[in-house]
């Protein structure tokens, strides 16, 4: 993809499907990877997309996406919790960068899902800024239980779910992209033992269900 390329929102995700499809083979081609393309970038960035995703470490948005330098705006917190921070680096590569996608990140195992699940269950809550964490976790825990949805990938759907309308509530800027189809947001479940991301939400893509990862 040239830097001069604008691409739909369906194009940003089908070159994120493309990517992981390489990396779940075994056959990354490694992209905009060289001096070439490091070079060609210094001036100014335009990325494809914005990903906002888990920090665990195994969740390298340009390893398992197949991705170069200059491709992704990545912004990651624990659990992908959402504060004001996340909202004015999401804001930032949508207004200024232009991202036509925003994708959010989770992951089986997540460990601020696993602590939210345990302190609904035993009543004790972290103590220091990773109760904070868990806090904005446990919504989606409840809805889940709520809604019968009870099993650790129902749980993460959820979450999942959950980050991308309340992107979409608080920013809402975004909203419109969205709902003018000039926008996408998407929400991916990550499997950590083959490598494959799943959509799991979808908002704004011309074809609503989209396809699965």
């Amino acid at each position: 993809m040239s830097d001069m390329t604008s691409p739909t929102p369906r194009e940003a995700f089908e070159l994120l499907l493309a990517g992981n499809q390489r990396f779940i083979a075994g056959a990354p081609a490694h992209p905009n990877q060289d001096a070439t393309r490091r070079a060609e970038i210094a001036p100014a960035q335009r990325p494809f997309a914005v990903l906002f995703g888990c920090s665990d470490s195994r969740l390298a948005a340009e390893v398992i996406f197949d991705r170069g330098l200059g491709d992704l705006f990545v912004v990651r917190t624990a659990g992908h919790v959402v504060g004001a921070e996340v909202l004015g680096s999401v804001e930032y590569g949508v207004e200024v960068l232009d991202c036509p996608l925003v994708v959010v990140l989770g992951h089986d195992s997540c460990g601020a899902i696993a602590a939210a699940c345990a302190a609904l269950e035993t009543g004790v809550t972290p103590t220091g800024y990773i109760r904070d964490v868990v806090e904005r976790v446990t919504p989606s825990v409840l809805a889940a239980r709520a809604a019968g949805r009870v099993q650790p990938d129902e749980i993460l759907a959820e979450h999942v779910r959950h980050t991308v309308d309340l992107l979409l509530d608080r920013y809402r800027e975004l909203a419109r992209r969205v709902a003018a189809r000039e926008a996408a947001v998407v929400g991916l479940s990550y499997r950590l033992d083959d490598g494959s991301a799943h959509l799991v939400a979808a908002r704004g893509l011309d074809d609503p269900a989209g396809p699965s990862f």
